[in-house]
This record gives C-alpha cells, structure tokens and sequence, in this order.
C-alpha cells in the first residue's frame, strides 16, 4: 500500500433551473462538506486522502450521491502536484490556508 498523501479535486456545474435542481445542488454540496471537501473556488472543492486507495474509496461514497444532471469531475494528485499549482489572481481563502498537511493525521 502507498501512503503518498494526495489531494482529491471535486470540479462540477450542475444545473439550478428548477426547485429540485437547486435541491441536488445544496445536497450534493452538502455531502462533499461531509466528506471533508473545502471549497477553494466556487464549484471546486478539494480534500486531502492519505493514499490512493482512500481516494478510491472517497470516489465510490461520492458516486451515491452525484446529482443525474449535470457534470461532475475527480482529480487526485499529489501533494506535490497540488501545492505546483500557480494562483495567478486572487488568494488562497482562510479555510484553504488552514487546510494544511501538517494538520492532517494519518491513523
């Protein structure tokens, strides 16, 4: 088993047309906050999983709740990877500083 500490990327656009469009929304947000998900820009939540095989397992619980309609997207890189990434406008939110590998504890 590898313990290379990766970051999961959670990218959508669902549709909020009708009352119960806007319900799977709040839902479908509502679950990936439950999940540990932060969001670090509107529709793009991220979280970290201490292997591959966790973030498999983060993929199939959040297979049970994804919305019929819409697109919704998975991404898992490395810390490395992620902490590459290049913020050309803007700031890192206070959740998303505080949201730090020193803080994550692997059991």
């Amino acid at each position: 088993m590898s313990y290379k500490i990766m970051k999961m990327m959670c990218m959508f656009d669902l549709p909020t047309y009708t009352d119960s469009q806007r319900r799977a929304y709040r839902l479908f947000r509502k679950h990936l906050m439950e999940e540990g998900f932060i969001m670090v820009q509107f529709s793009i939540y991220v979280r970290t999983c201490p292997n591959r095989e966790y973030a498999n397992r983060i993929e199939k619980r959040i297979k049970t709740f994804v919305p019929k309609e819409g697109n919704v997207r998975l991404l898992s890189v490395t810390e490395k990877q992620y902490n590459d990434m290049k913020l050309l406008v803007g700031s890192k939110n206070a959740t998303e500083k505080a949201y730090t590998t020193e803080r994550f504890l692997v059991l």
